[in-house]
């Protein structure tokens, strides 16, 4: 009986041992481009930036390029520009997706599960197709080269409204019964009960929307042409063209890109636990 329970814990240990191995190995090939590129983004001229094996750290690490792409290009212009449109988009994706999930959630009309089924069904639209009904409208509305016009296709996005009516789902009914005995209005059921009771959830919703539209490349190529509005996504494709497509240029300026979204991530994941809203309800 020994020996079986030995054998047997060992087998677990080697599947674990596999298992972390695997893991390993795939964290390793989703961090290799990050390590080259911010290995790239600090190597000198005289450096070879595509040998083989790749040398992820500098010889002679310098903050050239860095330098040469804040100085050559409007690139605070950039980040505020990426930072008003991310910012915005956030506050009304979150405001809009929360107004709209809050009724599919808890109030009962008619239509409601076929309204849901609709909305939830336009996930699986590329954006490429309505890219172009969504371009004539904005040049209608007067939103071409606007920060509002950049931000106009992600005010509300079905996977936030799915997202948040699941969340409201989960919040006890108890709840909201007190806070209606109180005299609360529906409004003010959704302020001051389903917001703060779905807080993990918007902060996951946030984080998804910061990232997708400070890494929008796509509509606002197509909704800008003044560099005053060039977003970061904007600004790094312009480097290829500027410097000929030096690759050390282009990787500085991608690492400058890419650090407020690591930042960011680093400030709010503490926010990302779930919450027991239960505990407000007793039995």
């Amino acid at each position: 009986m020994g020996v079986s329970k030995i054998t047997s814990g060992g087998g677990a240990n080697y599947r674990a041992i596999a298992t972390y191995m695997v893991l390993i190995a795939i964290a390793i090939a989703m961090l290799f481009p990050l390590f080259w590129l911010v290995g790239t983004a600090f190597k000198s001229p005289t450096e070879n930036i595509f040998q083989v094996p790749p040398q992820f750290i500098p010889r002679e690490p310098t903050f050239t390029n860095f330098v040469r792409v804040w100085q050559t290009n409007p690139f605070g212009r950039y980040l505020f520009n990426s930072t008003l449109v991310a910012l915005l988009t956030v506050g009304l994706n979150l405001l809009f997706c929360s107004l709209a999930a809050y009724p599919l959630a808890r109030l009962n009309f008619w239509g409601r599960d076929f309204l849901l089924s609709a909305i939830v069904s336009t996930i699986m639209i590329p954006f490429q197709i309505v890219m172009i009904p969504l371009y004539i409208l904005a040049v209608q509305l007067g939103l071409r080269n606007t920060y509002l016009g950049i931000i106009f296709p992600s005010l509300a996005s079905a996977f936030g409204i799915f997202l948040l009516r699941q969340a409201f789902m989960g919040v006890p009914k108890e709840l909201e019964e007190a806070a209606r005995i109180d005299g609360c209005s529906e409004l003010g059921i959704w302020w001051h009960i389903m917001i703060p009771s779905v807080r993990p959830a918007l902060m996951t919703l946030a984080i998804f929307v910061f990232i997708g539209s400070w890494s929008d490349f796509l509509w606002p190529l197509i909704v800008v042409d003044r560099p005053e509005y060039y977003t970061i996504p904007l600004g790094v494709a312009n480097l290829a063209g500027t410097f000929s497509l030096d690759w050390r240029i282009v990787a500085a300026g991608s690492v400058i890109s890419i650090a407020p979204v690591l930042l960011l991530f680093l400030i709010v994941q503490r926010y990302i636990v779930p919450t027991d809203t239960a505990t407000g309800v007793k039995g």
